[in-house]
C-alpha cells in the first residue's frame, strides 16, 4: 500500500509560540522524519488539519481505503505513531484490528473517514 502520515506542523498544542522556536507539530514531524520510517508509508507536512483543539495532529490515508486522524500526541508518541502508520499500511483496506491499535490509536482517534469510490 502507498499510505501517507500527514503531520500538522502548525499545531500549538496549547503552548503559546515563541520566535525562533518550532511549534509543537513542526518538532513531531521532525521527531518521526528522524525515526526509521515506517514501511509502505510517506510521511509528508501539512499546515492544518483543523484539529487545533486537539493538537499535534496527525492523518493517515491511502488510495481506497478508511482514513483516519488522530489528535494529542506529541515527541514521545513517535513510536507508536511510526508501529501504527507501519500497521495501518499493511492493510488493503485501512482497517487495523482494534487490538493490533497501538493504545493512541485507540483512545486518540478524532475522525474516521470512509474510502472515496475509484
Amino acid at each position: 500500500m502507498n499510505a501517507t502520515l500527514f503531520v500538522c506542523t502548525t499545531c500549538r498544542a496549547g503552548e503559546t509560540p515563541v520566535e525562533g522556536k518550532p511549534v509543537a507539530g513542526a518538532r513531531l514531524y521532525a521527531a518521526l522524519m528522524s525515526a526509521p520510517p515506517p514501511e509502505g508509508v510517506a510521511i509528508a507536512p501539512v499546515e492544518c488539519l483543523s484539529a487545533c483543539s486537539n493538537g499535534c495532529a496527525v492523518a493517515l490515508s491511502a488510495p481506497g481505503c478508511w482514513s483516519y486522524v488522530y489528535g494529542r500526541l506529541g515527541v514521545d508518541d513517535v513510536t507508536p505513531i511510526i508501529e501504527g502508520a507501519a500497521a495501518y499500511a499493511a492493510t488493503t483496506d485501512g482497517l487495523v484490528p482494534w487490538r493490533e491499535r497501538p493504545q493512541i490509536f485507540r483512545r486518540q482517534s478524532l475522525a474516521r473517514l470512509p474510502p472515496q469510490e475509484r
